[in-house]
């Protein structure tokens, strides 16, 4: 009887895996596509560019400072495929005025084509204890993070949905699946993709459009660079419990989800793990995404609670540590 019952499940999962790629989105070609990606002038947005550009895309990049942009424009057309390819630079904030980054995106439009795969990368992060940071900072992070990510999407919906087809990319953090110490300014906004994103895939899935939320790690960026300088202590330590990813290979992973439209794109096994732990009722694009999630959520579950019992030690030998020294100081 058992051994019937096993032979019924691999036979299930057989089929599951035999049946899943015919219910999965056709794959966006890059040859010829306009990409348009935000924050597009340093760190993993120029990546993804990078990477697009690689694949024979046509790409529009969108940030504020203008020398930046100009000197990344020079970098990505290095790796021409063709000579027909072209790298628009739009200098402009997307987080200020939705009628211009509106109006910045029809020229685009007009001059490139149709968006075929829009990349939301524009971002910025303040660390600190909450009762420490400036209360404008929330205001600040908010309005990037999240806004700068509603309006070029608002900007391009309606064109992909006249189409049929389209990518859309937010790139949120780990940050954004898994609230941690000194990111209280930051994981909200981050965490607001998530709903974004559902929200808008049930809305476009008719009309073949795909969302796509990535999740990177610790990356190897200028931001991240800067980021470290202000962080606590507890989040440092924290954050030694997983490495450094290059921005490179964070960048081939979500242009490969994008292309798939994948909802999830994580990086490595703890990206992964997160994924499982953290997919609630988010869409599944295959069957055995689906199927994954359901036979690891448990396991994934119980190493979780080991990975969070880890951080409240730390936070609390923090703790104890700066009252000893307190103390200590008073005395003397």
């Amino acid at each position: 009887m058992l051994l019937l019952a096993a032979a019924f499940i691999v036979a299930v999962v057989l089929l599951l895996y035999m049946v899943s790629p015919l219910i999965s989105p056709k794959p966006l070609k890059l040859p010829g596509a306009h990409v348009v990606v935000t924050g597009g002038s340093s760190g993993i947005g120029k990546c993804i560019a990078i990477e697009c550009y690689k694949q024979g895309a046509f790409i529009t990049l969108i940030a504020r400072d203008e020398n930046k942009l100009l000197q990344t424009k020079k970098e990505i057309e290095k790796y021409s495929v063709n000579d027909k390819q072209v790298v628009l630079c739009i200098s402009v904030d997307v987080s200020k005025d939705y009628e211009q980054v509106e109006n910045v995106l029809k020229q685009a439009q007009e001059k490139l084509g149709p968006v075929d795969l829009l990349v939301n990368c524009a971002g910025t992060s303040v660390t600190g204890k909450f009762e420490d940071i400036e209360v404008n900072s929330f205001e600040r992070l908010m309005a990037v993070n999240y806004l700068g990510s509603v309006y070029p999407s608002r900007a391009v919906i309606s064109t992909m949905k006249e189409r049929r087809m389209g990518r859309i990319v937010f790139v949120s953090s780990q940050a954004g699946q898994l609230g941690l110490f000194g990111y209280t300014a930051y994981s909200p906004t981050k965490f607001a993709l998530r709903g974004l994103a559902e929200a808008l895939q049930m809305e476009v899935k008719p009309y073949n459009i795909y969302i796509t939320v990535a999740y990177p790690p610790d990356t190897d960026t200028p931001g991240f660079a800067e980021e470290s300088k202000t962080k606590p202590l507890e989040t440092k330590l924290i954050s030694e419990t997983s490495s450094v990813c290059q921005a490179e290979q964070v960048a081939r992973v979500i242009v490969k989800d994008a292309i798939q439209g994948n909802f999830n794109s994580c990086v490595g096994s703890d990206g992964y793990m997160l994924s499982i732990l953290t997919s609630g009722m988010s869409p599944v694009t295959s069957i055995t995404e689906g199927l994954q999630q359901v036979v690891c959520m448990g396991i994934f579950r119980i190493i979780g609670l080991f990975y969070l019992g880890s951080f409240d030690s730390i936070v609390r030998r923090c703790m104890m540590q700066r009252e000893k020294s307190e103390s200590t100081d008073k005395t003397e």
